[in-house]
């Protein structure tokens, strides 16, 4: 089944900026969608973002602006460019792909603390 592989969390100070990668490789059917979800302390996952295989992307209200989602087709990757961090970015960050059957698979998730 399909594999997802992300970097490029890690400490960042507040006002600061991170770029996320998603690598999907296993990948036995077409990808249609790609998303970043984060999961902060003590709350629920929450939607960030997507992006078609046409690479057009939505993002939940708060994140626009702030973050910008876009994808690699050729290379199977979707990436998450994050500027303006606050302490309450603080969250692990998971990315997904959906396949043309309508499966999710998810990343094992990549930590990003804000923090001075």
């Amino acid at each position: 089944q399909v594999q997802l592989v992300e970097s490029g969390g890690g400490l960042v100070q507040p006002g600061g900026s991170l770029r996320l990668s998603c690598a999907a490789s296993r990948i036995s059917f077409s990808i249609r969608t790609m998303e970043w979800y984060h999961q902060a302390p003590g709350k629920e996952r929450e939607w960030i973002a997507s992006i078609s295989s046409s690479s057009s992307p939505t993002y939940t209200h708060s994140m626009k602006g702030r973050f910008t989602i876009s994808r690699d087709s050729a290379k199977n990757t979707v990436y998450l460019e994050m500027n303006n961090l606050s302490p309450e970015d603080t969250a692990v960050y998971y990315c997904t792909a959906v396949d043309a059957r309508g499966y999710r698979y998810w990343g094992q998730g990549t930590q990003v603390t804000v923090s001075s």
